[in-house]
């Protein structure tokens, strides 16, 4: 019998080899390890990648490398991961990366820690926003006429605190830029870096002959709303990576292992390998893939499968890392090292998860990557183009810059932002959490939704069911005998006979068998709860869970999860939309096919392990579907960061709820529908934005390039500009959605569907 299982995985290495230029090509060769395939793989740190053009620029050179056949990059670890032939010769990684401004070395577990990037762009943004108010506070004075001296005065004072602010919250950008003009490319920071130099030099110009007109405070305001965009940015990052952080916190990080000479020492997780035995204790994780030799417990297999009843293991079963040992004391021999078992496998899947969904390129991405280039070239032709005409220098960059700062990306920087502030308070008020803005893009083009059952499409807490010959005391009985456990189906006992308990008979000392059931003695008679097959004489053809009385059948019990409020109407307004619906469940095939069938789910697959699931969301991917999926499970945790969008509930396990793109708070399923629905208003809103953005420039920048706009101009229709996308993106949160309804609200109390196929649900959950 085999318990948790998952299939064996390697899982890259890295050994801190830390330089100023990098390691060695031998050094390289030396860290890296042999693939299945045939290939090597090796992975590199290389924490100045913050962009998709930084992605673009790294995957193309490497990948254009002799001997490379993948080079992927994970912006949420900063991670390049790259795989080559065994028969090429180490390829120069390092020097390729060190080439185009990024510095690099080999990956190791604590780089994560030690990255600052967060502290740096806040306390940057802190800077930039002090800054821009003051200088704005300056310029009212100046924009309302002050006289010569006083204008100059305060000119000169918007110059000392622009000067440091943006040498201070500007070197984000400068640092990024002069790394990508060093080494002959060019990136999105670069023509920013452009923007605000030559806003300030024009400024500190006119300050200095006396000029009537300075624009320190649309340099400073500028960097400000970009440092928010970058800050948020990182900020969905992080939270990305607190899902494969808190997987790798499962990993036990050391075992007891019992010795030759029969004496048992704890050590370190990294010295156990394929044959030592060790002793695992109840409550603690099992630290690598092992068989059990000796003991019977019981296990939580949640990691694996996604359900909630424990699993009873005995001697000859398999368990896999990264399960919690419930019940009783166990005896096992390891059969794989802790970077080949089932924890490191599902870590990787969820890195690799990462990796691939970090390629979508959000819609501002898209348009910025057309958008700065060609106002840019605008200006810069615009300079060439008026020293031509009239040879002045100064009136011509004066144009050249009032061109910039008309056509400067804050309304373009505003546009998605403030839409999707308004769709996740919109979502808020529903009970709906969203991670990120690139969650609602995505979310709006998906085409197909994939539920996992147990915790999702259900609630995932076993109810009793009516059964035969069951009465009040012998139901009273079997709830005081499961009052002893924290066993799911016991505490269902338990939930359902709590009235009837006074009436049971008084139990000395109620024992708990792992994987067998809770036994006691009462007035002579011996009581036992739990299978059928340890619970009755021998020859009984009863099986399941009972409740006997002296070896006699007292009572039979069946179990059914009930279905989660509106599973119902959530998955046929999904349907009636147009988007397909599947289940993927760990689950037994009868129990998938049960829900399946009240849901009307056409497609189920019972028994999928995790990288079954991240399988058949790739498949999915490849025939062109964009999948969301909905799991709760800590076995969901790496198709939830597969999937094209995902959606966890509340209820779901920490590292599940850190790998979703949203978190429903309430109980009711109708939070998938609604969600979507969001998503595709702030979708068009956003689109409507960008279109605003566009037409204003195309009738803003002839105006600008004639020279019938200041500087000061400029900046006053710069501003409109961010108004209205500002106000057309807040018309998402009036009205529209229809609203989910608090479990409180449900006649039923909990609200939860039933199942009744099998009689009548005991005992609504207290």
């Amino acid at each position: 019998m085999t318990v948790c299982c998952a299939p064996d995985a390697e899982v890259a290495l890295g050994i801190p080899v830390h330089g100023a230029t990098g390691p060695s090509r031998e050094e390289i060769g030396l860290t890296s390890r042999l693939s299945p395939a045939g290939l090597r793989h090796v992975d590199l740190s290389v924490p100045g990648v913050h962009c998709s053009d930084c992605i673009r620029n790294v995957e193309r050179a490497l990948g254009a490398l002799a001997g490379v056949e993948r080079a992927r990059v994970n912006l949420s670890t900063k991670r390049v991961g790259v795989d080559w032939r065994a028969d090429a010769a180490v390829p120069a990684l390092t020097e390729t990366l060190n080439e185009l401004g990024y510095e690099a070395h080999l990956f190791e577990a604590g780089d994560e820690e030690r990255d600052d990037t967060m502290a740096e762009l806040v306390r940057g943004l802190a800077v930039a926003g002090f800054a821009a108010g003051n200088i704005m506070l300056l310029s009212v004075s100046v924009w309302s006429g002050a006289d010569a001296a006083t204008r100059d005065m305060f000119h000169w004072l918007s110059a000392l605190i622009a000067l440091p602010a943006l040498a201070f919250a500007g070197r984000i950008f400068f640092r990024s830029a002069w790394g990508a003009v060093r080494n002959g490319r060019t990136n999105m920071d670069v023509p920013i870096s452009i923007g605000i130099l030559l806003a300030f030099g024009l400024s500190l110009y006119e300050t200095a002959t006396s000029g009537p007109h300075a624009y320190f405070d649309a340099a400073a305001s500028l960097l400000f709303f970009l440092l928010i965009g970058r800050t948020l940015d990182h900020m969905m990052r992080e939270r990305a990576r607190v899902a494969v952080k808190g997987l790798a916190r499962l990993a036990a990080r050391g075992a007891t292992v019992i010795d030759e000479d029969g004496s048992r020492n704890y050590r370190p997780v990294s010295e156990i390998v394929p044959g030592v035995r060790l002793q695992l204790a109840a409550g603690e994780r099992v630290p690598v893939d092992a068989v059990v030799v000796a003991g019977r417990s019981e296990l939580d297999c949640a990691i694996v499968s996604g359900e909630s009843a424990p699993q009873a293991v005995a001697p000859g079963d398999t368990i896999r890392a990264g399960t919690l040992n419930l019940t009783g004391a166990l005896e096992i021999e390891a059969t794989a090292a802790a970077a080949d078992s089932f924890l490191a496998e599902m870590v990787r899947l969820m890195e690799a998860a990462e990796s691939g969904r970090g390629g979508y390129r959000r819609i501002a991405d898209r348009a910025s990557t057309l958008y700065a280039p060609v106002v840019h070239l605008t200006a810069f032709l615009a300079f060439v183009a008026w020293l031509f005409i009239d040879g002045d220098f100064h009136h011509a960059i004066t144009i050249a810059i009032a061109v910039l700062i008309i056509t400067c990306p804050c309304a373009l920087g505003l546009a998605v932002p403030i839409v999707q502030v308004a769709a996740a308070r919109k979502l808020f008020e529903n009970g709906i959490m969203v991670k990120d803005g690139s969650a609602l893009e995505r979310l709006a083009e998906i085409d197909r939704v994939a539920f996992d059952k147990t915790g999702t499409l259900t609630m995932g807490q076993p109810l009793l069911l009516t059964a035969d010959n069951v009465n009040p005391e012998e139901l009273g009985i079997a709830a005081a005998l499961g009052a002893r456990s924290r066993h799911p189906l016991s505490q269902a006992l338990y939930r359902a006979g709590i009235r009837w308990m006074a009436t049971a008979p008084r139990f000395d000392g109620v024992t708990e068998l792992p994987g067998f059931g809770m036994e006691s003695q009462a007035n002579g008679d011996h009581y036992r709860l739990g299978r059928a097959a340890w619970a009755l004489a021998e020859g009984s053809a009863t099986t399941g869970t009972v409740l006997s009385r002296n070896g006699k059948l007292l009572a039979a019990f069946s179990f059914e999860d009930s279905l989660r409020i509106d599973a119902f109407e959530a998955v046929h307004r999904l349907q009636a939309a147009g988007v397909g619906t599947e289940m993927v469940s760990g689950d037994r095939a009868d129990a998938v096919e049960n829900i399946a069938k009240s849901l009307d789910i056409g497609l189920a697959t019972p028994g999928m392990l995790p990288e079954d699931k991240v399988a058949r969301l790739q498949t999915l991917k490849a025939a062109g579907h964009r999948v969301l999926m909905v799991g709760d499970g800590l076995n969901d945790a790496p198709a939830l960061a597969a999937a094209h969008v995902s959606m966890a509930p509340a209820t779901a396990a920490d590292i599940g709820r850190s790998a979703a793109d949203f978190v429903f708070l309430r109980d009711s399923l109708l939070a998938v529908p609604l969600a979507r629905d969001v998503a595709i208003r702030s979708n068009r809103l956003i689109r409507q934005n960008l279109g605003l953005a566009i037409v204003y420039n195309l009738i803003a920048v002839p105006i600008a390039l004639f020279g019938y706009v200041t500087p000061l101009v400029a900046a006053l229709a710069m501003s409109l500009s961010s108004v209205i996308v500002i106000a057309n993106g807040l018309r998402l949160g009036a009205g529209g959605t229809a609203r989910i309804a608090k479990a409180s609200d449900s006649p039923t109390g909990n609200g939860a569907d039933s199942l009744t196929g099998n009689g009548t649900l005991l005992g609504a959950p207290v």
